[in-house]
């Protein structure tokens, strides 16, 4: 499985991006901050030390904390970001394993997760095509690393690179982690081998293999009917396929133009969904069934359900849209 988009040339333009030599200035006098702070706590006595807060090498990141959480941070360490979402299946493949390497690395990054869901501005600043996609920020500057469920010695040779032109290029060598690797880490969960069916489904998905993956998720599905992950990632494979090569700024006119039209409307609700946004396309799936009847109407609900799959069946937004598609069925 080739994770897609794997490099270290490019470069994402953020508003706080300075050339690099002064951003490697800032990480110097950023380092040099801290040296003085430590300082300062030592001579305060033991107890000054031993009050200290643990460092945190996995954090959750919000649009309000972004500038300080990462932008800032980077300035001292590299900062990797996980863009993922509760609904993405080859999301809870990665992020368990970014997060094991988080702590194994002891320091030398932090993981931020991002929920796109709930993020949608740095989702679309960053030009995050598909999830699970991560990045790196330092010193400022955002390098894209990788899209997809990566194998893990794939991604240890990118954190690695990552690491090294951190330090070669502005000086960043991470932030020292009391107590070596396995400070402030959680026991590890019990690893569960994955059914290899399964995991060839999640690998034709990652390679872009719509088709392929179609017909494994369904394999899966046939041998194992209430196989939870094989139902998302059937319909997360059959969305993307439907999306394919769809002009977008034609479907939304056309979905403008005839409101009463189902067949644009299911077009138009799926582009919504792709890019993220959930409740604009569960409203416009629900507005299609009250406005429709017949066969029109069926198709409006049964695709509703469809995506329903494809955010999960606890997601908030899927509750309230399933009680509104009940008010308008009955």
């Amino acid at each position: 499985m080739q994770p897609r988009n794997m490099s270290m040339s490019g470069v994402v333009d953020l508003a706080a991006v300075k050339a690099a030599g002064e951003a490697k200035q800032k990480a110097e006098e950023a380092r040099a901050r801290a040296a003085r702070q430590q300082g300062g706590a030592g001579g305060a006595g033991a107890e000054g030390v031993a009050g200290a807060a643990p460092v945190s090498l996995v954090i959750d990141v919000e649009e309000a904390d972004f500038e300080q959480e990462v932008l800032q941070r980077s300035a001292e360490v590299p900062v990797v970001i996980d863009f993922w979402a509760e609904w993405c299946g080859p999301c809870k493949q990665l992020g368990p394993l970014l997060e094991r390497l988080a702590h194994e690395y002891a320091g030398r990054f932090l993981l931020a997760k991002i929920d796109v869901d709930r993020n949608q501005a740095l989702f679309q600043q960053f030009g995050v095509q598909g999830i699970p996609a991560v990045f790196a920020v330092v010193a400022g500057q955002a390098l894209p690393l990788f899209q997809g469920a990566a194998p893990e010695q794939q991604v240890r040779e990118v954190l690695d690179q990552l690491v090294q032109v951190a330090e070669q290029r502005f000086g960043i060598t991470g932030i020292s982690v009391e107590g070596g690797e396995d400070a402030g880490r959680a026991p590890a969960a019990p690893v569960v081998p994955e059914d290899p069916a399964l995991a060839a489904a999640h690998s034709a998905l990652d390679a872009g293999d719509l088709g392929g993956a179609v017909q494994a998720y369904r394999n899966v599905l046939a041998d194992d009917p209430a196989n939870t992950e094989a139902k998302l990632g059937l319909a997360q494979a059959e969305l993307l396929q439907r999306v394919q090569g769809l002009d977008a700024a034609r479907v939304r006119k056309e979905a403008a133009e005839a409101p009463a039209d189902a067949r644009a409307q299911l077009r138009a609700a799926d582009l919504d969904l792709a890019g993220g946004h959930v409740e604009d396309a569960f409203g416009r799936l629900v507005e299609t069934v009250r406005r429709t009847a017949g066969d029109d109407r069926e198709a409006a609900r049964v695709r509703l359900l469809e995506l329903f799959e494809v955010v999960g069946h606890e997601d908030p937004r899927v509750v309230a849209a399933r009680g509104a598609l009940a008010r308008v069925l009955f």
